[in-house]
């Protein structure tokens, strides 16, 4: 599996219209062929600090996921509500061994 940890920080009055544009975002995620799990978190001790894990079966299914209208649509609105930009961390999953498991 393939796994990507995205930290967004937004501005502070841009925190719930970032929440419903990223909860539009997961749900669409959901429903890729290739997409095994999509949470959106959000800090508890800063209500303007998002923590996305999104989990993939293969790496070219998040690539396929990159190029969605739903994923572009997100990237686009969301931009100017960043107070720094978002940083991604990709990982290759050890355990468990598959999404099934």
């Amino acid at each position: 599996m393939y796994a990507v940890c995205v930290t967004v920080h937004v501005k502070p009055e841009n925190a719930q219209d970032f929440i419903q544009a990223t909860l539009e975002n997961a749900r669409q995620s959901w429903l890729e062929p290739g997409n095994v799990r999509f949470d959106v978190l959000q800090a508890e001790s800063n209500p303007a600090q998002f923590f996305l894990y999104e989990v993939y079966r293969e790496k070219e299914d998040f690539t396929r996921h990159q190029q969605t209208p739903h994923y572009l649509r997100w990237k686009e609105t969301v931009a100017p509500w960043m107070a720094v930009p978002r940083q991604g961390v990709r990982h290759v999953s050890l355990f468990p061994p598959d999404p099934d498991w």
